[in-house]
């Protein structure tokens, strides 16, 4: 980056385009970023002005209309002390505790600009009921959980939520090189040697990533909302305040410039994998990509889940159920008790099969 750049100061002001407020030039960080949210906005610097220049997205959403943002009608939102998650709800429903890691500590959270409205959401199909069963029978099958949270009425803090999703759909022309290696043997010794030959190779990749996900909350584990997806987004509706009553909302902490690079991220790796799959070889090295990118759109989707959480000890556990396909994964404590006792019956089971062994002798 040039030495011009670098003089940029903390004068060169912009609003968020995430919140409305004021996002300023950070000399040390190289970055534009909001001092009330904390989002880091994408730019270019012109190399002769050294002016910082607004990418088209950065453009699109402070121009968004405000009919396009909101959530149609009252809510109250809060956010948690705790696991900072922020939940939209109601404006009636009082006394709760935070949906995500059961926390009292909740406050209000104000924005100075509304959140961008979902464009659609993905209806619960899977009922309170069957979730309520499905997870009794995961616990009954978790042999390490302790006996006291088998006897535990855990299910009765089972949550519908609706998560946000950002979805990206981009076409994609990758141009790909690498060293690809062919196997051959000598033989040196009496003894067959492996060898590679090496030779330089290169090719395309054109795709289009439709509804690539990318969560937009931190009130879930992200491993385990991974274990639970697909969501099918191909059975979405129009987003409609109907479908919320009832159920706690959440609003995404990962906003859509965020959201942009994660994606981002994922797609080359999604594209390093197809590349490296095109060389026809034994194996390969060096593999470099040079993806570009056209025809991109988002959408913010709602995404239904059940969550029970629950605290065991000191610790907070999560369980997550698909609400509409009804995959579920989640964490347990473990009782070390039973993890040593099958520790010890299995050294025992190897020295006896041991003994047995030299018996034969």
């Amino acid at each position: 980056m040039s030495d011009q750049t670098s003089e940029l100061t903390a004068l060169e002001k912009h609003a968020c385009p995430a919140c409305g407020a004021r996002a300023e030039w950070n000399p040390g960080e190289q970055r534009l970023i909001c001092s009330y949210c904390g989002t880091e906005a994408p730019y270019e610097v012109d190399p002769e002005s050294g002016e910082i220049q607004e990418i088209d997205l950065v453009k699109t959403l402070r121009e968004l209309p405000d009919e396009m943002r909101g959530w149609n009608v009252e809510k109250r939102a809060v956010r948690c002390r705790s696991c900072r998650a922020v939940s939209v709800f109601d404006p009636e429903r009082v006394g709760q505790n935070c949906e995500f890691c059961g926390s009292p500590e909740l406050v209000d959270y104000e924005e100075l600009k509304p959140p961008i409205r979902p464009s659609s959401l993905l209806p619960f199909k899977i009922t309170e009921s069957q979730v309520r069963e499905s997870i009794r029978g995961w616990y009954r099958s978790r042999w390490f959980a302790p006996n006291a949270l088998k006897s535990r009425a855990l299910t009765d803090t089972v949550h519908g939520l609706y998560i946000p999703y950002w979805t990206f759909d981009a076409s994609v022309y990758c141009p790909w090189s690498a060293d690809a290696g062919h196997y051959y043997y000598m033989t040196m010794n009496k003894r067959q040697a492996r060898r590679v030959r090496w030779e330089r190779v290169n090719g395309v990749i054109e795709h289009f990533f439709d509804d690539h996900p990318v969560p937009g909350t931190r009130g879930i584990e992200i491993d385990l909302l991974r274990r639970v997806e697909p969501f099918p987004t191909h059975h979405v509706v129009p987003y409609d305040t109907a479908y919320l009553s009832g159920f706690v909302v959440e609003h995404y902490q990962i906003v859509l410039i965020e959201a942009v690079k994660l994606a981002r991220e994922s797609m080359r790796v999604e594209l390093k994998r197809m590349a490296a799959e095109s060389i026809l070889a034994d194996t390969h090295r060096n593999l470099t990509i040079f993806p570009s990118y056209s025809a991109e759109t988002f959408k913010h989707v709602l995404v239904p889940v059940w969550l029970l959480s629950y605290d065991y000890g000191s610790r907070n556990f999560q369980v997550v159920v698909n609400g509409y396909t009804g995959r579920m994964a989640g964490k347990y404590p473990k009782s070390w008790w039973k993890i040593l006792a099958l520790a010890v019956s299995l050294a025992f089971i190897a020295a006896l099969l041991v003994w047995l062994e030299a018996m034969q002798f």
